[in-house]
């Protein structure tokens, strides 16, 4: 799209279903580079990327032709078969139904790049509902508790 500019970075979040602790860390980098890969095909930027046992945190610059919803279903299909396919777990691994995706200035870029690299400091003074409730009080999202309490 000629004449289009654009600046958009945002953030996706989102658990395994149930909150399992199911995301290997001896796999970890692995499963990141797979979706770094999933997101330069989908021509947008990955910035940062980080997962704990039971969540992931991906920041991407995102192209306004890529719909959120299109990227993460790509991302969550993708590394399930991945997971399934390599025999990671011996449990039935699958992502949660939702996700979270929070917006971010240019200026913010270094400080969520930060966050994101301190997922397991951080996960050791907070749970993962704790901090997704927390995201959508900061950026003001209206939602059941019900449902947070599902992810």
């Amino acid at each position: 799209m000629a004449n289009t500019f654009h600046q958009l970075y945002v953030q996706i979040v989102f658990s395994v279903k149930r909150r399992e602790s199911l995301i290997p860390k001896t796999h970890r980098e692995e499963i990141h580079k797979y979706i770094t890969g999933i997101i330069k095909n989908n021509k947008c930027k990955m910035i940062a990327i980080n997962s704990v046992e039971d969540h992931i945190h991906i920041f991407v610059g995102l192209k306004p032709t890529v719909s959120i919803s299109n990227l993460v279903k790509d991302i969550k299909t993708s590394t399930t078969e991945l997971i399934k396919d390599k025999r990671w777990n011996k449990n039935k691994f699958n992502w949660q139904d939702g996700f979270g995706a929070f917006s971010y200035s240019h200026s913010h870029i270094d400080k969520v790049v930060k966050y994101i690299n301190n997922q397991e400091l951080h996960h050791r003074k907070q749970s993962f509902a704790q901090e997704y409730k927390e995201f959508m009080e900061r950026f003001d999202i209206d939602h059941d508790e019900k449902y947070l309490l599902d992810i």
